[in-house]
């Protein structure tokens, strides 16, 4: 398909708007090193809360995700659980409040205020920004794939080949599309900082707001039209021990698709991802673009607003597409054109959707919304990962006088390091789902266990988290080639116990941190666990000193705002698929559980009295 000349003029004008916003805000983010990383703590948690919102909209995700609608249905509303995805309800709830309460740049330097300054503490700060480095090449090729396969379709090669003085094997045109838009992606990060990127995804959220919608309706009308064939127990979320969904005679070679996924034993990975997911959220964010958003939040109360507005903002919309895209493939499968290099790949089935069924007007403002969802995704993660780089690397080690233009030089190298690694790295990956895979199995595996005792257990020191992180680190890059084929969710408990021996080894082979430093930092976030002498030492200083004491409360809230998320994913589809009763039923759901979060949540978060001062 060649585009028209209206959904060509809208693209670029979107693409010329990214490139005046990173012009606009360059001056604004030289000013200081918290300007450019964090906007300078002054943007309100509803921006903030878009903006990262936006930032999940991701291009290579909503392929996967359009991808699991059309072949799982209703359950593959479980499958992100893999992230997972109701981390946001822990940071809603609590942990964006202990997070922001810490007044730091990064998650490393955030290793400071609990474990000191200690040869502990430098080896944990070491490990951390290692571990955020590779998390950030990850997710950065993780859209170098997603981008390139996603346009592929809309610019064929044989027309733009003519234009392009470059001999270009088929294998390497995707990447070649991915090195084109990273381009502008990296033009907007790099020069305006983080401003540019919030207001840069603005815009993309407004775009994908009205093309998810346009989609939806079209969808609903496809449904009324036409109906929906699909096999038994796709239109249910709930499932038993084996999946069960049979495609054959509908769409037979579907069912070799879930077998190459391995989620055929349904009920056992869905207690895989409940266990590792409840300890990642437990552990809190990883130090990706997330974390920056949460230390970007003027207060701790707007953080933990920012955390829950993403929710709200973005599973409804996002969902419509996701929905809407699924529900128009089945219907109309026998046009999508799915085969690459010879075999099936369902991960077109997206981009090949778009081709067939999305009207010329509407193709533009949705490509240039998606493309806009890569440049989001991809400009947040640079500029977190920048941030180890500079802050934590470039600060703490070479150069800690630093003037801001030199600063500012540093950024744009570390940036330019960072993409041209990523791509690198892109050429060597299978397909966007191995990526995937590798991330939140693998690289988020080995975060655990050291990340969820430094907030909940006062013995926890610098060397536990050191050799917790290294021996979950390690096994991730040799357990692939010791179980092949083995889904990656199942090696997560080899990667948690191996951490766990770690942490507990390297704690107790050190002693405990500097006193001064557990009390200050227990006075300050406030975490409740098990902190007893310290909580006692505190008292001891200051009798007017209360613990938090909000454990059950959490949790209680925690169990509902799952809930209140789900009903938010689930809505949406229902909606596209046209069933009334189902649809009303989770709205319904969605409205009590909102009630309930208003009343034991919202209106018992801390006062909005906090001062940020981190310079």
């Amino acid at each position: 398909m060649i585009l028209s000349g209206l959904d060509i003029s809208i693209i670029v004008f979107y693409l010329v708007t990214t490139i005046f916003l990173g012009l606009y805000f360059k001056h604004r983010a030289q000013r200081s090193k918290k300007d450019y990383l964090l906007g300078g703590n002054s943007m309100p948690w509803y921006m903030l809360g878009l903006s990262n919102a936006s930032g999940m909209f991701d291009i290579s995700g909503t392929m996967w995700l359009v991808t699991l609608m059309f072949v799982y249905g209703l359950k593959s509303i479980w499958i992100p659980w893999l992230w997972p995805v109701f981390n946001q309800i822990f940071l809603m709830i609590f942990l964006s409040i202990w997070l922001r309460r810490s007044n730091v740049t990064t998650g490393a330097e955030w290793i400071n205020t609990r474990f000191g300054f200690n040869r502990g503490a430098n080896l944990s700060h070491g490990i951390i920004v290692v571990f955020a480095i590779f998390l950030g090449l990850g997710y950065l090729a993780y859209g170098f794939i997603g981008i390139g396969k996603f346009i592929e379709i809309f610019m064929p090669w044989e027309y733009v080949s003519q234009f392009i003085p470059l001999a270009i094997s088929e294998q390497y045109v995707p990447h070649f599309y991915g090195i084109v838009f990273t381009c502008f992606a990296v033009f907007y990060s790099l020069l305006g900082g983080m401003l540019s990127i919030v207001w840069a995804d603005v815009i993309q959220y407004s775009l994908m707001a009205i093309a998810s919608i346009v989609i939806a309706i079209i969808a609903m009308k496809a449904v009324m039209t036409s109906g929906l064939e699909v096999p038994d127990g796709w239109m249910s979320p709930w499932f038993g021990m084996r999946l069960d969904l049979d495609w054959t005679g509908l769409i037979t070679e579907v069912n070799t698709k879930i077998a190459d996924d391995g989620y055929s034993l349904f009920g056992i990975f869905f207690m895989m991802m409940i266990f590792k997911g409840l300890l990642v959220s437990m552990a809190g964010p990883a130090p990706t673009y997330d974390m920056q958003k949460i230390l970007s939040a003027k207060t701790p109360r707007e953080a933990a607003l920012m955390s829950g507005s993403v929710s709200i903002i973005l599973m409804p919309l996002r969902y419509l597409m996701i929905a809407g895209f699924g529900v128009l493939a089945i219907i109309h499968y026998d046009q999508l054109d799915l085969l690459v290099a010879g075999q099936i790949d369902f991960e077109q089935i997206l981009p090949s959707a778009i081709n067939e069924f999305i009207p010329t007007g509407l193709l533009g403002l949705l490509l240039a919304g998606l493309l806009a969802a890569f440049m989001s995704t991809f400009a947040g993660t640079l500029n977190a990962t920048q941030a180890y780089l500079v802050n934590d690397i470039y600060l703490k080690y070479v150069n800690p006088e630093a003037s801001n233009s030199k600063i500012t030089s540093i950024n744009y190298i570390a940036g330019l390091t960072m993409v041209i690694i990523s791509i690198l790295f892109g050429f060597f990956a299978k397909d966007v789902n191995d990526v995937l895979q590798l991330i939140v199995s693998g690289l988020y595996g080995s975060y655990v266990a050291a990340n969820m005792l430094k907030w909940y257990w006062w013995r926890f020191n610098g060397r536990g988290f050191f050799w917790g992180m290294v021996l979950g680190l390690l096994p991730v890059f040799f357990l692939r080639s010791l179980f092949p084929g083995v889904l990656d969710l199942y090696t997560f408990p080899i990667i948690l116990i191996l951490s766990i021996i770690g942490c507990v080894a390297g704690t107790l082979s050190a002693p405990p941190v500097d006193e001064e430093v557990l009390k200050a930092f227990y006075k300050n976030v406030k975490p409740w666990g098990f902190w007893g002498p310290i909580h006692d030492k505190v008292v001891a200083e200051d009798p007017s000193f209360e613990r938090n004491s909000y454990f059950k409360r959490d949790m209680a809230n925690v169990v509902v705002g799952v809930i209140w998320q789900t009903a938010l994913v689930i809505f949406p589809i229902y909606l596209v698929l046209c069933q009334v009763v189902p649809t009303i039923i989770a709205i319904v759901v969605a409205v009590i559980t909102t009630i309930i979060l208003k009343k034991n949540w919202y209106d018992k978060l801390p006062a909005d009295t906090y001062v940020a001062s981190q310079e």
